[in-house]
């Protein structure tokens, strides 16, 4: 097996993707199929099948979800086929190799940690917004996983400060009510303008098409909820992933409002768009062997 070649996987709700990274990061193999909707036996096969193609090297895998440090068992999966199984260890018996899995969001916080929007900082913040709401920590140059394998999950917290307008409190997949996920997942964004406006239409087409007062709710939001996480780990940097990523607004307009909620007199910390794009997560999957020596 070439050391020097990492293969990264990330197993999303509609698409699996692998990729083979050199050790400079180098991209040597590409490719994207359509992700099992809700049998863990075809995605795990999916998965192993991808791996082979890909051909030797290192395996690491991005999860929508985390690995039990108490069962060794998936669990906190939006993903929810993939609950109570033994992902790691059936797909390490398929392939015949070793296996790193870790959460999506630690992947994709890692991938822009190691070459990517954070590159040379202390402390990254990286959030997916996308289908789901996820959070991976990055501390120099390493991930924060937690004793529970639950560290960065600032989806699943309450809403800060609710008001009117975000009442009643949204019921999420968790079945918990007010999570943060319920508010600014790209199907939750879309909910909004529904119900604010009936006008159904996709999340991404929103701020394209200027919707102001949903946006507007949207970034007030999406300030608080960051603003939290300012508070508690103070990172140089957050970077944005997922679809709604791609909304340039949010860049200008939530750090103007973060400040209200965060407990400084300055506030440093930046907010940045993906350097890899909607491919970062496949990246990160491959540096959990190591990646290339740090800048800054």
């Amino acid at each position: 097996m070439s050391a020097a070649r990492r293969i990264g996987v990330d197993l999303g709700g509609t698409k699996i993707e692998a990729l083979v990274l050199d050790e400079r990061g180098g991209e040597l193999f590409r490719k994207r199929v359509p992700a099992p909707r809700g049998s863990y036996q075809a995605t795990l096969e999916s998965v192993a099948a991808l791996v082979r193609e890909a051909g030797e090297g290192t395996v690491g895998v991005g999860i929508p979800g985390a690995i039990s440090p108490a069962t060794g068992l998936v669990k906190n999966a939006n993903s929810t086929h993939l609950i109570g199984h033994p992902f790691k260890q059936d797909l390490e018996r398929a392939i015949g190799r070793e296996v790193r899995m870790m959460n999506d969001a630690n992947c994709f916080a890692l991938s822009e940690a190691v070459d990517g929007a954070g590159a040379g900082a202390e402390v990254v913040f990286g959030v997916i917004l996308g289908t789901g709401v996820g959070g991976g920590v990055v501390v120099r140059g390493e991930v924060l996983t937690g004793v529970n394998a639950i560290a960065g999950e600032w989806g699943h917290n309450p809403l800060p400060l609710p008001t009117p307008e975000d009442l009643p409190l949204r019921e999420c997949y968790c079945r918990r009510r007010g999570c943060i996920e319920a508010y600014l997942s790209g199907p939750s964004l879309a909910r909004d303008h529904e119900l604010a406006t009936g006008e159904r239409i996709a999340p991404e087409s929103i701020a394209a098409r200027g919707h102001e007062a949903t946006m507007a709710r949207y970034e007030e939001r999406l300030a608080r909820a960051l603003g939290t996480v300012i508070n508690l780990i103070d990172p140089d940097v957050v970077v944005l992933g997922g679809g709604l990523s791609n909304v340039k607004r949010l860049y200008d307009n939530v750090p103007r409002i973060w400040g209200r909620y965060i407990f400084s007199d300055v506030v440093a910390t930046r907010l940045l768009p993906p350097v890899h794009g909607d491919s970062s997560g496949v990246r990160g999957a491959a540096w959990l062997w190591g990646g290339p020596p740090r800048r800054g």
